[in-house]
């Protein structure tokens, strides 16, 4: 019944990745239009398939663990050095600064 050896098991764990990172996360994308989170996602999810497919799953895996590295760098690393907090964003004038946001636009 339950078989792993397909690339939907790509796609759901792919897509459970996002999820959990828009649901803990999704906080440090609040001034990021919607299309560009969306093909994000999309590109992600291709770039995973294509690699599965034609150089196999660890490959594939490999790659999508080791794009993860960057995200734990800015949030562990990168964010605290410029005084802002690397789960919660805060304070969210330095954050949005940091990314170049204006906060009366994104109504915050």
């Amino acid at each position: 019944m339950w078989e792993t050896n397909t690339l939907w098991f790509e796609v759901a764990i792919v897509s459970s990745l996002y999820a959990i990172g828009n649901i803990l996360l999704g906080h440090f994308e609040a001034g990021t239009p919607k299309i560009r989170r969306v093909g994000k996602y999309i590109l992600t999810l291709i770039i995973i398939l294509v690699l599965s497919n034609y150089l196999g799953r660890t490959v594939a895996m490999t790659v999508l663990a080791l794009a993860l590295l960057p995200a734990i760098y800015i949030h562990t690393v990168h964010l605290p050095k410029k005084g802002i907090n690397g789960w919660t964003g805060e304070p969210k004038d330095k954050y949005y600064e940091l990314r170049g946001w204006d906060k009366d636009k994104l109504g915050l």
